[in-house]
């Protein structure tokens, strides 16, 4: 009899769902799935007790919400005890922590999943041998898999969503992955049910997902300016 598979951090899962199963490559920009995976990294600190988002009113927007920290405790992640450390002597606005945050987290994301078995590194050659290029598999179709069907058996009413699977589902909105969830439905439809899964649990964690997917237009907009 298997084991049932840990959970992994809200982070990993956007990482795995944010790429081919079977060929490793980026369903998105990597700058905006770095985004999603800086919001991920705050929703589980949040979820966790560790930081909160305020005061919230009418003269401060919801992206540049201060970020303030509740405990540091250690939570046994070497990301999110980055996290923490970084708002250990600030109360950064959301959105400028972030974009600092985010810088190279993709990477750092991706190093941890290798580093737990969860990716392997494969090389091949390019223009007759002359190009290296690096890409990152799943060693396991589960890992994907998993974090995939609990979202698609939310919006198929299978199962009634948790606070982690219900900031899965606005992440997943707001970065466009609808899509690839492979269900047979409208994907304009499907974001919109995911997000409204994810709206009726915390207003923080809305809060966070409403900035991840403001910056990442913001982003958009400059690039073709």
């Amino acid at each position: 009899m298997s084991l049932p598979l840990p959970r992994l951090p809200l982070r990993d899962e956007l990482y795995l769902l944010g790429h081919n199963d079977d060929t490793g490559e980026l369903l998105l920009h990597r700058q905006a799935l770095a985004l999603g995976l800086a919001g991920a990294v705050l929703i589980d600190l949040f979820l966790a007790g560790r930081i909160h988002l305020g005061p919230h009113d009418s003269a401060c927007s919801v992206t540049d919400q201060p970020i303030r920290l509740h405990s540091y405790e250690p939570v046994g992640d070497l990301i999110a005890n980055a996290a923490l450390s970084s708002l250990r002597h600030a109360a950064p606005p959301l959105r400028m922590w972030l974009l600092a945050f985010s810088s190279d987290l993709y990477e750092r994301t991706r190093a941890g999943l290798v580093a737990a078995g969860i990716l392997r590194q494969q090389s091949r050659r390019r223009l007759g041998g002359l190009i290296r290029a690096d890409t990152y598999q799943a060693t396991d179709s589960k890992w994907p898999v998993v974090a995939r069907s609990r979202l698609r058996y939310l919006t198929t009413g299978r199962e009634q969503p948790d606070n982690h699977t219900a900031a899965l589902a606005g992440l997943t909105a707001v970065l466009g992955l609808a899509e690839h969830l492979y269900l047979d439905h409208d994907t304009a439809e499907v974001a919109k049910q995911l997000k409204a899964i994810a709206d009726q649990h915390y207003r923080p964690v809305r809060d966070m997902t409403t900035t991840v997917d403001a910056t990442i237009g913001d982003l958009a907009i400059a690039a073709y300016r």
